[in-house]
């Protein structure tokens, strides 16, 4: 928790949005954050679906304010090949970690956090809302993965899409030995890379 605290603090500092750090104990193992009201960034677009492009924008726009900021020496280097830089990356920012609330968004769930190049984060966030396996009937999996499409779409047609494409290979061999990941993810990640570097050859 002490990492967390020391990041979000630091990062509150440079105006980004996280919640305050309100107590930590002191061992570190127990931290109290401000309460945000407001639901995740998934039940928000569940509740209505018409908004899915403008929380696609909103995603990206959370990425390109967190990697303006320079990381601070504390932060540890990201686990994946080929990634020198010196921004804060999240390595999570997904909807599930994005509180919509009355004041704006904020990101929560700070404990990868790690300094790098930007496009890391930007490619985990692709492969984690892009892989995901899709529940329900054939119908019901038809329009959450058209609904899914817009939102990856429109987050990552926000960045230099290929440039991007070409770092997925180094982000999902990271990935992909993470045990929580099932078979189907790890074999839909990997279509992924494999269609991103087609469409970065173009």
């Amino acid at each position: 928790m002490d990492y967390q605290a020391q990041t979000m603090t630091y990062l509150r500092d440079q105006g980004y949005p996280v919640p305050a750090v309100e107590e930590i104990s002191d061992d570190g193992s127990e931290m109290v954050l401000e309460r945000i009201e407001g639901p995740s960034m998934v039940d928000a677009i569940s509740k209505a679906p018409w908004s899915v492009r403008r929380q696609a924008r909103t995603l990206a726009d959370l990425h390109a304010r967190l990697h303006e900021v320079t990381a601070p020496d504390f932060l540890r280097r990201a686990p994946v090949a080929n990634s020198e830089g010196d921004r804060v990356l999240h390595m999570d920012l997904h909807p599930l970690n994005v509180i919509v609330s009355p004041k704006g968004p904020f990101v929560i769930d700070w404990s990868n956090a790690c300094r790098g190049d930007p496009l890391i984060d930007v490619g985990v966030a692709w492969v984690l809302m892009a892989a995901g396996e899709i529940p329900g009937n054939k119908v019901e999996a038809k329009l959450l993965g058209w609904g899914r499409a817009l939102l990856v779409n429109g987050f990552v047609n926000r960045f230099d899409r290929a440039e991007v494409g070409r770092r997925l290979r180094d982000v999902v061999t990271w990935k992909v030995t993470d045990a929580h990941m099932s078979p189907a993810e790890v074999a839909g990640m990997w279509r992924l890379v494999e269609k991103a570097e087609a469409e970065a050859r173009r």
